[in-house]
């Protein structure tokens, strides 16, 4: 492969100028728009980098996945997961973070970056409770930019117009077993994930 791009004068010839709105729509803090699209999302992808390198983590609730605390700063609960802790060493060791958010049918997302940190505060992790289950601990993202993201890649995949396309897809425990090189059964990883998934829910 050739003609790769290695700065930015090669770059910018490669690509036009930014519409208006392009710009326009990058806030320091969150509109009363931004608020209310964010508030009504179940899901985001949270985004951290680290020394050894980044992070892609989703993150979902039964209702809003994260709570406005004001208008610059989110507050992401973290629940029970894999224990692997990627996105929360991240964060302790190097702040800066992005979240997307996503609502089923709407071909809008935002776009949030900023520093994060994380805190064990009792307080606060109470404000999460699950019948009487609190997050360990939780995110707090301080914004320094918002702004609604461009719908292209979700109108081109069709993302939510498309069906169930799950049909033939390999399971995680296939997945787990063909990382492993077998000596994890992903048969049986299957039938008690069916059930774990579902127990300790937070």
């Amino acid at each position: 492969m050739t003609d790769w791009i290695s700065d930015l004068d090669a770059l910018h010839a490669a690509y036009g100028t930014p519409a208006k709105p392009a710009l326009a729509k990058v806030t320091p803090h969150l509109t009363p728009s931004y608020r209310a699209f964010i508030e009504a999302s179940r899901f985001c992808i949270l985004t951290t980098v680290g020394p050894e390198g980044t992070d892609g983590s989703p993150r979902g609730d039964e209702g809003a996945v994260v709570t406005v605390l004001d208008a610059q700063t989110l507050a992401l609960p973290d629940w029970k997961g894999n224990e692997r802790l990627d996105s929360l060493r991240n964060i302790v060791r190097d702040g800066r973070a992005s979240l997307i958010f996503l609502i089923p049918g709407s071909t809008t997302t935002i776009r949030v970056n900023g520093t994060a940190r994380l805190t064990t505060d009792a307080a606060l992790c109470a404000q999460f409770d699950r019948g009487g289950v609190h997050p360990r601990s939780v995110i707090v993202l301080r914004i320094a930019e918002v702004y609604s993201q461009c719908a292209r890649a979700l109108q081109r995949s069709s993302l939510w117009t498309a069906g169930d396309q799950s049909a033939g897809l390999p399971t995680a425990g296939q997945m787990l077993q063909d990382a492993t090189s077998g000596a994890i059964d992903g048969t049986a990883y299957d039938h008690d994930r069916a059930t774990r998934a579902h127990l300790g829910w937070w």
